[in-house]
């Protein structure tokens, strides 16, 4: 039970009007909860569920990662497509005032859950082999993968639902249940991982299959969380069984706005597979140095990723309520915030690039590579804090399509093109250049739509459903 002033807080938290006030503090109040339950899931989970996995030996532990890395990536993609619509339709409908609109959407999105992870699940019975092929694995590592993404296929509607949940409370501007719910789903998991993978308390030693059933149990045990202050009205939207009646027209709103980013999200995850078989073709300690690059850039999304969407809700809330120049002034707001966690992370990475490697690796040829990597990686860093922010405040405002362009753009038509044909003339280094220039004119492309203003026109940043936003 928690202390009363705590419970207090937490509630002025998920109640808070961020159509007004301050806001830095709002952007706080709302990325602090986001950061802490990212750390949670990106740090705390991920290195112990990697000691679990270890003790299990390098086959089912390759199994596990490829299955994580190939095909739930493509469905993590596509969720968090559906993620960005909801919060953007969310927020833009409690900032105008319009909760019956916000409960609708928030049911509806449940419902949209509930459909994906009926096809996951029948994809993941009916074509488990080939699916998992996709990532051309040793046939040593079929059968438990098969297993793996089975288990988690037939479960899928604990991730999905989950995520689901948590994009339509933070577009609301709660961010303090999805904490919770994280917190609880890893407590969870990897107590049932413990249980589950190694027989402990008198269950059976399930290996493999113990990972994804206790990870589903993880997943749903926060999706009750959440449900419960959904259902309870705890939050800023609350929902009722009449909001879980299929609306055709509401359903097509959420898929119209959730195409674009999914789409740009599975684009960024190809364009990484692109340039890690471009600098295999330079040999493995290229494409180790990319690779241990890349892991230690994955740091950033734990602190960038929540200040962005923290941005984008303050965004929609305040173009909602019609409030223009506050929307604006989010923006800078989150560009000198988010800007400063960024370019001090640049810093760091570029200053101390040699000793970050040197905690991974001793091979001195992947230090050097990856040092000069790293060097280009910092300068992105440097842009990535406006970028982002640009992107997802954007995305908050009901703008899907141009930054989508935009970024698959200046990935297909810049940056791999130019990392192809600088590699050819300056080796390794081309690979690094070509990334730095992609990450470049993406942000000159951003900033440019940005300042156009037309992001913040009725017609595009309202884009709701009429049905939606007056049924009751």
């Amino acid at each position: 039970m928690l202390p009363n002033y705590v419970r207090g807080f937490l509630a002025g938290l998920r109640g808070r009007d961020y159509t007004r006030g301050r806001l830095v503090s709002s952007l706080v109040a709302l990325a602090l909860p986001m950061i802490v339950g990212s750390l949670a899931i990106g740090v705390v989970f991920q290195v112990v569920d990697l000691a679990f996995l270890s003790r299990l030996g390098e086959g089912p532990l390759a199994a596990v990662i490829m299955v994580n890395q190939t095909v739930w990536q493509v469905v993590t993609m596509v969720m968090m497509g559906m993620n960005f619509a909801t919060q953007s339709l969310i927020a833009r409908s409690v900032g105008a005032g319009q909760t019956d609109g916000a409960e609708h959407f928030g049911g509806q999105a449940l419902v949209m859950a509930a459909i994906l992870s009926v096809v996951v699940a029948a994809a993941g019975l009916l074509f488990p082999e080939e699916l998992f092929g996709f990532a051309r694995p040793d046939p040593s590592f079929a059968e438990l993968g098969v297993s793996y993404l089975q288990v988690l296929s037939v479960l899928s509607f604990g991730l999905i639902g989950s995520m689901m949940f948590r994009a339509i409370l933070v577009g609301a501007g709660d961010t303090v249940t999805p904490l919770l719910a994280n917190l609880v789903q890893v407590v969870v998991s990897l107590f049932m991982e413990w249980v589950l993978i190694f027989g402990n308390l008198g269950a059976p030693a399930l290996g493999v299959l113990g990972v994804a059933i206790a990870i589903s149990i993880g997943q749903w045990s926060a999706l009750a969380v959440g449900l419960t202050v959904l259902f309870r009205g705890s939050s800023r939207v609350r929902l009722r069984a009449r909001h879980l009646i299929p609306d055709p027209g509401a359903l097509l709103t959420i898929l119209r706005n959730a195409w674009p980013p999914a789409l740009q999200m599975m684009g960024m995850v190809a364009t990484t597979f692109a340039f890690l078989r471009l600098a295999a073709d330079f040999g493995p300690s290229v494409q180790t140095a990319y690779s241990i690059g890349l892991r230690i850039g994955m740091i950033v999304p734990a602190f960038s990723f929540p200040l962005a969407t923290a941005c984008a809700t303050l965004v929609g809330q305040a173009l909602g309520a019609g409030n223009v120049p506050r929307a604006w002034r989010a923006i800078g707001t989150g560009v000198l915030v988010h800007g400063s966690v960024m370019w001090s992370f640049a810093g760091v990475v570029f200053l101390f690039r040699r000793q970050l490697l040197g905690l991974i690796t001793s091979d001195p040829e992947v230090i050097e590579l990856g040092s000069e990597f790293l060097m280009y990686s910092a300068g992105s860093f440097v842009l990535m804090g406006f970028n982002l922010v640009a992107m997802r405040a954007l995305q908050g405002a009901g703008d899907f399509i141009v930054p989508m362009l935009i970024s698959v753009g200046s990935t297909l038509a810049i940056g791999i093109p130019s990392a192809y044909l600088l590699a050819a003339t300056h080796g390794p280094t081309g690979i690094w250049m070509g990334s730095l220039i992609g990450t470049a004119s993406s942000t000159a492309a951003m900033g440019a739509w940005l300042a156009t203003g037309r992001w913040t026109r009725t017609g595009l940043a309202l884009a709701v459903a009429p049905r939606a936003a007056t049924r009751t």
